[in-house]
């Protein structure tokens, strides 16, 4: 065991306020040399800052979250901000996340700067829609979103109220590196307690937006063990419907997530509980939040029976056409991600609004430009907004779960009074636009070095055929495209309109690979949809032997 190591984990120990982490480290020690792969996994490099923040194991040392980790990045943060600044602190139910957010107070105000915490555990929304409705400077959120139970995480929004993006984050990283012990940091007291004020605020813009005025819906829900329930709960009530019907097992928050593997909804297992209450009480439509409640699963009622999970991209397309038609103004714009499907895009093009494209993640969507009234990512994220001639207003700089929810719930209840489902109306977008289909392949890896090796693979010999389908043009994405920032990723534009997008995931040891087909609906739509699962499939065979994971 290298004594160097020894020393780091001393030091370490010498500055820990947390009595857990103390005795964890203090017991590592006193186990060397067993314990030395386990003293060099927490201290053999550290949780990199990034536009994402920090996200890791909780546990002690410079590579795993805990309260020496969140009281240097709060110090960091407070030393690129400046005193005087205000700061809104929001936090989920995780284990730690109460303390990492008061730590994160003590340091701001013991540097001279003001912050307020948020009345108790809430979804990560709320912080985001009340940095700009307070005014602050900045934010942060205590939230591993749906990452396991061990895992927890910090996020910085800047006072647009939206994800930092570069080079904040390297600014941020940088006053991090310069930060001393923290027991040499000094510790504030007089932070602002939030109450509901702020909540009810963010209820009234959520609750203003393009809802329809249908509100006959039975509607089955899962906040997974997170903070959703309550406040969906409420916003439904606000917004004139019946409470939905609550996965009782799940309704409470719990940090060891008991009934899910992971609790994402997009995870296998995750929703079969919630499709078993939707089942038992005959739903219209099922809704789940993710853990901090900033992502929107959807499913809906099939007409033989049992329910359905939509997809990212079909909640996506559905949302971006009925906001589009609900809002008017000059000057709109709707985004989505380069590894979203492209059907926005048509979508946008049909109604005379502006569309963009944007890199992965809503820190990106956000700044996709003036007039923006609709973003949505893959994997589960919106944000909804108004629009008129007046202006477009956006409530949430961010991925927005229970707005989502919402509109959702109003699009369906509107379906439902024209004796309709949200399925036809996808229907009709397949008819008038093609059938954009969208999977992905997703590998979860122990080493990461094998990501690496992987995408150094293709870029060494891209592909010339994928699924049957000619490789028309490949995209190195590390070397920027179409005017966007670079990002550690690959792009094939295939014949017959098909897409992949090969990237490493930002937030877990995954390799991730997106898919689209688009086949043109000449008979029956699912005629269609049984060719677009076939050329999938061809698709998946085919990459996957080319990643050799």
């Amino acid at each position: 065991m290298s004594s160097d190591l020894v020393r780091l984990a001393r030091s370490w120990l010498a500055q820990d306020p947390d009595q857990e982490t103390r005795t964890e480290l203090t017991a590592l020690l006193e186990q060397l040399p067993e314990s030395g792969d386990a003293l060099r996994e927490r201290f053999h490099g550290k949780l990199e800052f990034g536009t994402a923040g920090l996200r890791g194991e909780l546990g002690a040392g410079p590579n795993r979250m805990n309260r020496v980790t969140v009281m240097r990045a709060a110090a960091g943060l407070a030393g690129v901000l400046g005193p005087g600044r205000h700061v809104v602190i929001g936090y989920d139910a995780r284990h730690k996340s109460d303390v990492f957010a008061r730590d994160t107070a003590a340091v701001l105000t013991g540097a001279g700067l003001r912050a307020s915490v948020l009345p108790g555990p809430l979804p990560t929304p709320v912080l985001a829609f009340a940095v700009r409705h307070l005014g602050a400077d900045a934010g942060v959120t205590v939230t591993a979103s749906h990452n396991p139970p061990r895992d927890n995480g910090y996020k910085v929004y800047w006072g647009d109220g939206s994800q930092i993006v570069p080079p904040v984050d390297a600014e941020i990283s940088a006053a991090i590196d310069a930060v001393g012990p923290v027991s040499g940091l000094p510790l504030g007291s007089g932070w602002t307690e939030l109450n509901d004020d702020v909540v009810a605020a963010y209820l009234a813009a959520v609750t203003a937006l393009p809802l329809g005025g249908d509100r006959g819906l039975r509607v089955a829900y899962t906040p997974l063990h997170g903070v959703g329930g309550a406040l969906a709960t409420r916003a439904f009530l606000t917004a004139g419907f019946d409470a939905p019907a609550i996965v009782e097992a799940q309704a409470a928050p719990d940090p060891d997530f008991p009934t899910v593997a992971f609790p994402n909804p997009e995870e296998p297992g995750a929703m079969d509980l919630a499709l078993e209450l939707a089942r038992r009480i005959d739903a219209d439509i099922v809704l789940a939040n993710d853990p901090d409640a900033d992502r929107c699963a959807v499913g809906v009622r099939l007409p033989g029976g049992g329910h359905r999970m939509l997809t990212g991209d079909e909640v996506g397309s559905l949302l971006g056409e009925h906001v589009i038609r609900q809002t008017s103004g000059e000057g709109r714009l709707v985004a989505t991600t380069i590894v979203s499907s492209s059907l926005l895009g048509k979508i946008a093009a049909a109604h005379g609004v502006r569309y963009a494209e944007t890199l992965t993640g809503f820190k990106w969507i956000m700044k996709a430009g003036e007039g923006l009234v609709f973003g949505y990512e893959e994997a589960l994220g919106y944000s909804v907004g108004n629009g008129d001639d007046r202006g477009v207003a956006l409530p949430v700089h961010d991925k927005d779960g229970i707005g989502a929810a919402l509109t959702v719930a109003g699009l369906a209840a509107q379906a439902r009074s024209r004796g309709r489902t949200l399925l036809d109306l996808l229907d009709d977008q397949a008819r008038e636009y093609g059938l954009h289909s969208t999977s992905q392949l997703s590998v979860r890896v122990d080493d990461l070095s094998l990501i690496t090796d992987a995408m150094a693979g293709l870029r060494a010999a891209p592909p010339v055929e994928l699924g049957g389908r000619k490789v028309e043009s490949a995209d190195d994405l590390s070397e920027g495209a179409d005017g966007l920032p670079p990002t550690d990723g690959l792009r094939y534009r295939l014949s017959g309109g098909a897409r992949v997008v090969v990237r490493p995931s930002g937030t877990e040891p995954k390799l991730k690979c997106y898919l689209e087909v688009v086949v043109p609906v000449e008979g029956e739509v699912s005629e269609a949809s049984a060719q677009a699962v076939r050329d999938l499939d061809a698709l998946k065979d085919d990459l996957s032997a080319a990643l050799g994971l």
